[in-house]
């Protein structure tokens, strides 16, 4: 009997021990594993490591966020898609941290994040997530170029499932990773982003919105460039779809404390 009781005191000493992740803490990270990153410089596999940790450690309660908040309803009456909470905690030229708040049935559009590195955690919720990557070309004579058919882009799916909170985090790379994404909440939904560098018109970084069609469409007899895996041709929008509504809206979490 004395052995449990010193097993468990000792265990209970343990979890006090333990750190619990928070906002602040997320952001002093982010400060170190970007400091040194910048449009198409990734950081290391040990910072990515470190903060995909990080991230797997926070709660939607540590995070001030809860299932029942208003950005979270929906009339399932309404034929439209309903409009995306942007709860916006934290910018600055190189990250940027915010939170995603879908409704169910709300949709994200298939958009890319150019030269970025993007970390997402879903903090509650059911979502589907289909992502892309573009397909280099395969004439030797210019690796950094891609299929292209007119103003048609070929891509290759990266994902197309299911996820349930809670789940690995997703991780995309500037050319990998599935760079291109689009996001569908099967029930109410919250994704928690961080970004690195965020978006910048002025640094030319701007967010592009895609259509996506079978590759069957505009293949003109080409063959798909290998047997493995889902293809399709990307065509970049000149707007915003129109069915997408994004509100941005205050972060009324824990505040963070800049240093």
């Amino acid at each position: 009997m004395r052995f449990e009781a010193s097993s468990m005191n000792s265990s209970t000493r343990r979890n006090r021990r333990r750190k619990k992740a928070s906002v602040q803490g997320l952001y002093d990270l982010c400060k170190v594993v970007f400091a040194e990153c910048g449009p198409g410089i990734v950081p290391t596999q040990e910072d990515v490591s470190r903060l995909s940790s990080y991230l797997e450690k926070l709660r939607p309660e540590e995070l001030g966020l809860s299932p029942s908040m208003p950005y979270f309803r929906h009339k399932d009456s309404d034929s439209s898609p309903p409009p995306v909470n942007y709860l916006h905690i934290y910018q600055c030229p190189k990250f940027s941290i915010g939170i995603f708040c879908l409704p169910k049935s709300a949709v994200i559009p298939l958009h890319n994040h150019p030269g970025m590195t993007v970390f997402s955690k879903i903090l509650f919720g059911s979502m589907h997530i289909k992502s892309y990557d573009w397909v280099p070309s395969s004439q030797p004579s210019d690796e950094s170029s891609t299929f292209m058919n007119g103003e048609e882009r070929l891509a290759k799916v990266h994902v197309d499932a299911v996820f349930n909170a809670p789940c690995p985090n997703s991780i995309l790379y500037p050319e990998t990773g599935g760079n291109i994404h689009c996001f569908t909440a099967i029930t109410a939904c919250a994704v928690l982003d961080v970004l690195g560098p965020p978006y910048s018109n002025e640094e030319g970084r701007d967010c592009t919105y895609y259509d996506a069609y079978p590759f069957s469409s505009f293949s003109g007899g080409m063959s798909v460039p290998s047997e493995d895996g889902e293809y399709a041709w990307l065509r970049g929008r000149t707007q915003i779809p129109s069915s997408f509504k994004l509100d941005v809206s205050e972060y009324e979490g824990p505040a963070i404390t800049e240093r």
